[in-house]
């Protein structure tokens, strides 16, 4: 017994440590790059163009990788991903991406476990949502805070892998919650693209408020939350 458990702390250890190397070097060979891109849409276009059909799977490994190396900042990807294929398009492939990312993510947090969110959560941020760890309400939590901007989405889905949720469950979720912003980011993107600045403009100015609205009171609406679950 003592040996199996000895041979499962090593495939833990191995895991956690390749995972973590993976990630290291594909933030730091790609990281750059990839927000550089999605700074420029116009060159991203370009480029994903060039490739024909094929530049739809790379723009959705690009979101997909923006959710596992979590540093990488979304919205300029989803931004992107409306100015070169519009608004439906650009949602529907920025979506496939984010769900795709964020399952990725949910499965290796929920196989592995502390160790690994650790690497990506610091203790304060896990201690103020560790009031989904245990609940049965952890689903309706989750839906709220993946719906409100401002909110730590890609640290969120790390710590949703803790959480009793079942996979499909999270699956809908996540879906369902991520959509709205998807929807307004593409938006923007593809009302710039048209030239359409003065929407554009409107649009975004809404989103930063919104945006800068939930990081300023990300702590009494993470602490609104918890309240809200355990009535």
């Amino acid at each position: 017994m003592e040996k199996s458990k000895k041979k499962k702390l090593i495939v833990y250890i191995f895991m956690i440590a390749a995972f973590s190397c993976v990630l290291v070097y594909l933030g730091i060979r790609f990281g750059p790059r990839v927000t550089e891109l999605a700074s420029k849409p116009q060159e991203l276009y370009y480029m994903l163009n060039s490739f024909g059909w094929k530049g739809i799977l790379i723009f959705i490994g690009f979101q997909v990788f923006q959710v596992v190396v979590a540093a990488i900042p979304g919205e300029f990807v989803q931004i992107a991903g409306g100015y070169v294929y519009g608004t439906f398009a650009g949602t529907l492939y920025s979506l496939a991406g984010i769900v795709t990312g964020s399952v990725l993510v949910f499965t290796i947090a929920r196989l592995i476990g502390y160790p690994v969110v650790k690497l990506f959560v610091t203790p304060k941020q896990l201690e103020k949502f560790s009031f989904m760890m245990n609940s049965d309400k952890s689903e309706a939590a989750m839906f709220i805070l993946f719906l409100i901007p401002g909110i730590p989405k890609d640290i969120l889905t790390y710590i949703a892998g803790l959480t009793p949720v079942k996979p499909f469950r999270f699956f809908v979720i996540i879906t369902i919650g991520r959509l709205p912003a998807l929807l307004g980011s593409s938006f923007i993107g593809h009302s710039t693209q048209k030239g359409d600045y003065g929407i554009a403009i409107i649009v975004s100015t809404i989103a930063v408020v919104l945006f800068a609205g939930g990081l300023i009171f990300r702590n009494r609406i993470i602490d609104w939350t918890n309240r809200l679950i355990k009535k």
